[in-house]
């Protein structure tokens, strides 16, 4: 069956895109995974892939022009397949809906569907209904669901367009969702702290007396098939959350209070970047002053928080402990990234074939170097920032290494943008410096910083992750001597780098002190063979034994 590919959310103040270049024409096969086109947002250019497996029946935007989020761009489905009553459906018109049908009949019986007469026979008036449903936007390109990390509005308020109605957590950041229409909030479909797939229903604003039930039903009706597989997952999980919550709340209430609540029994207004800061810092976010709307706290409140009553803070700690030999545990949800990180590592570990290359450098050069470029540097270089440049250096040395597997096809990459791997509190995110290779070791040093930072933060916009050909990974400044990493795609190698190591070293026959880092390279051996890795290394070795070279 033909299915509509509609413009999506791209970054969280994307309103439109702009098709930059159609990769595809009509005609042409497509798979899931493909790249469609290449579209302009806000915020960068950024490829819009494929889900649906078919062929382009339809490009409904042609290259340069514009089309709102959620507007109709194109149609997969079968070859010489009716499609025209879809693109009919640009707003859940009743038109459409009385047409549809018709189009289908003998598809419908040719398929003996059960599923789909009900459909057809059932059609659900929305017309009249003055309401629209708000559904969960793709907010990064990686995204597949989201959670609803806060509620801003409650059923019942007024919103107008451009306001926040709640702060939704993704795979990359916490983000605010805005709201394109005008009304009151009549129905809110999930709870804080739960998750909903893209383009699952959240919300419904509209008129006061609007007849939103129907609504709702009529959305199931259009989403039947993908709501029944959702309820069958959610029936599953429902015993594993409730037993979940009730160990959690038995095993946490010894500890601290699920929520923060006031004396009177009232729950304290904060952001979920609110508490987590109070958390981190051990303050008691009762005790803080909230400006925010309706004395909400914010993260400003947070940081400017003076503690006035640190003893009797102590002694509630002290009063909390477990008691020796007493054994509890407390679980808590997985968060987007979280999950992201396990579905692209685990995929990436188990589907492509990894093998390793670890090289010992002599970094006595380096640290000589280093010292004397900091005593002019306007910025602070550090052994990580001559690795990134070291690194793009050699790949431009050796472009097979600068590659990614793409199924059918081997990709070698002109560009060298370098994914910097950054540990934030709830997992890692990989932030990339473009065009390594054509810039400074003080303007890598800056970009490295500020990119490290945003990231800690939850501040990286998706034009600040996407697009890397290559990885670094160091965890020197941890301790860590020597380790092997996961490849991170689409790329088809990632370079570990371990601590510089004080050590005895042979030299012309003399045992002599020296400062050794070890590298280890993971390679895809579907991309790069044992040969090319080794051959990266050597350069890479050359260039941080000799820096001089660096800046040639």
């Amino acid at each position: 069956m033909a299915e509509v590919i509609r413009m999506p959310k791209m970054s969280d103040t994307m309103e439109e895109g702009v098709i930059a270049a159609w990769l595809k024409k009509v005609g042409d096969s497509v798979k899931p995974g493909d790249i469609l086109a290449e579209v302009e947002t806000d915020k960068a250019t950024m490829e819009l892939e494929s889900y649906e497996e078919g062929v382009l029946l339809h490009i409904g935007v042609n290259e340069k022009d514009s089309v709102p989020v959620n507007g109709i761009i194109a149609v997969i489905g079968e070859k010489g397949e009716d499609f025209e009553h879809l693109l009919k459906d640009n707003g859940g018109s009743d038109e459409k809906k009385e047409e549809a049908p018709k189009g289908e009949e003998k598809k419908t019986e040719e398929k003996k569907s059960e599923d789909k007469p009900k459909k057809s026979s059932e059609k659900i008036d929305t017309s009249n209904i003055d309401a629209t449903v708000i559904t969960m936007p793709k907010m990064s390109d990686t995204m597949q669901e989201g959670t609803i990390a806060a509620w801003l509005k409650k059923v019942g308020d007024s919103v107008k367009s451009g306001e926040i109605i709640a702060e939704v957590e993704t795979d990359k950041a916490t983000m605010e969702l805005e709201s394109y229409e005008d009304g009151t909030l009549l129905y809110i479909g999930v709870e804080e702290g739960d998750s909903v797939p893209v383009d699952g229903v959240i919300a419904v604003i509209g008129a006061k007396d609007a007849d939103y039930e129907t609504l709702l039903k009529a959305q199931e009706q259009s989403d039947e098939p993908e709501e029944e597989k959702q309820e069958e997952k959610e029936e599953k999980k429902a015993p594993e959350s409730k037993k979940t919550e009730e160990s959690k709340s038995s095993s946490s209430s010894s500890v601290a209070s699920p929520s923060p609540v006031t004396s009177d029994g009232d729950r304290v207004k904060a952001s979920p970047l609110a508490k987590k800061i109070a958390e981190e810092k051990g303050i008691d976010i009762r005790q803080v002053a909230g400006s925010g709307d309706g004395g909400r706290i914010i993260k400003r409140d947070v940081e400017n928080f003076v503690p006035t009553a640190a003893p009797a803070a102590s002694a509630s700690a002290s009063a909390v402990m477990p008691s020796v030999g007493q054994e509890s545990f407390t679980e808590e949800k997985v968060s987007q990234m979280r999950k992201v990180i396990a579905k692209r590592l685990a995929e990436s570990k188990y589907s492509a074939p990894h093998f390793y290359l670890t090289m010992e450098i002599n970094m006595d050069k380096a640290i000589e170097a280093r010292k004397s470029m900091n005593e002019v540097s306007p910025v602070k270089i550090s052994f990580n920032d001559m690795v990134i440049k070291a690194s793009a250096a050699a790949l431009r040395q050796h472009p097979k290494v600068n590659s990614s597997w793409l199924g059918d096809k081997i990709r070698y990459n002109d560009h060298i943008h370098i994914g910097m791997a950054v540990a934030v509190e709830e997992g890692l995110l990989v932030p990339v410096i473009r065009f390594a290779d054509s810039k400074s070791l003080s303007q890598i040093s800056n970009e490295a910083k500020t990119l490290g930072g945003k990231a800690k933060n939850k501040e990286l916009q998706p034009k600040d992750w996407e697009g890397n050909t290559f990885t670094i990974s160091n965890l020197g400044m941890f301790g860590i001597d020597e380790f092997t990493a996961i490849i991170n795609p689409p790329d088809a190698c990632i370079l570990a780098v371990g601590g510089i190591k004080e050590t005895v070293i042979v030299k012309d026959g003399e045992m002599k002190i020296g400062n050794i880092m070890k590298v280890t390279l993971s390679c895809d051996h579907r991309v790069v063979d044992g040969a090319v890795g080794s051959a990266f290394l050597l350069t890479l070795k050359g260039l941080l034994e000799d820096p001089v070279r660096i800046l040639i």
